[in-house]
């Protein structure tokens, strides 16, 4: 499996951020092609010395990161990689790579 972790930092305006999200955001990312699985953060996201400048952190998973790569060059990826500058305000990290149970 392959996973694209992608890191939101603390928007302007949480609640509208949210709002958007979950309302729009994702109903256009789980139409990527590919994926099998998003989770998202649920609640605050500390570190072991509190708060951290995170505001939510989406976990995506496909089967390999030829998929995610696909998945990004397909007209849906496309359109929800777009749709993030719409509503990150305060930036956005996206990560990916291979992994495996251990």
């Amino acid at each position: 499996m392959a996973s694209l972790i992608v890191l939101y930092k603390k928007p302007t305006d949480p609640a509208a951020f949210d709002k958007y999200y979950f309302e729009k955001h994702i109903p256009i990312a789980k139409k990527i092609p590919g994926l099998r699985r998003y989770e998202v953060t649920k609640g605050p996201i500390m570190t072991p010395g509190g708060p951290s400048s995170l505001h939510l952190i989406a976990t995506l998973v496909f089967d390999d990161l030829a998929a995610i790569q696909a998945a990004f060059g397909s007209p849906e990826g496309q359109a929800a990689a777009a749709d993030v500058q719409t509503f990150a305000t305060g930036g956005v990290v996206m990560l990916m790579s291979d992994t495996r149970e251990v």
